[in-house]
């Protein structure tokens, strides 16, 4: 995978996650927003990353999840839902 390809795939992550806004409920919009959140995190990262790529970019914000739900910042049932949306956009790379 290309930097080029990581650019694409953050420009169409961001528009799904930004399209939670206008069409999804409540519970939706908690759950997009909150993985936006990291995601703008570790884009960053991802970008200067020697293996600047979607599979760097993944490794990045699943250790990044996992650290955040250690800390018990979501209820399971919530970090199962933030996981499957995740993986969603990853599978649509």
């Amino acid at each position: 995978m290309s930097y080029q390809q990581l650019e694409e795939f953050i420009q169409q992550a961001e528009s799904q996650l930004d399209a939670v806004v206008e069409t999804g409920t409540d519970d939706e919009l908690f759950i997009a927003g909150y993985l936006h959140g990291h995601f703008s995190l570790v884009v960053s990262q991802a970008l200067i990353s020697e293996q600047a790529n979607i599979k760097t970019l993944n490794k990045l914000l699943t250790e990044n999840l996992d650290s955040a739900f250690a800390q018990k910042e979501l209820e399971p049932e919530d970090q199962q839902k933030v996981i499957l949306l995740w993986q969603s956009l990853i599978n649509n790379a």
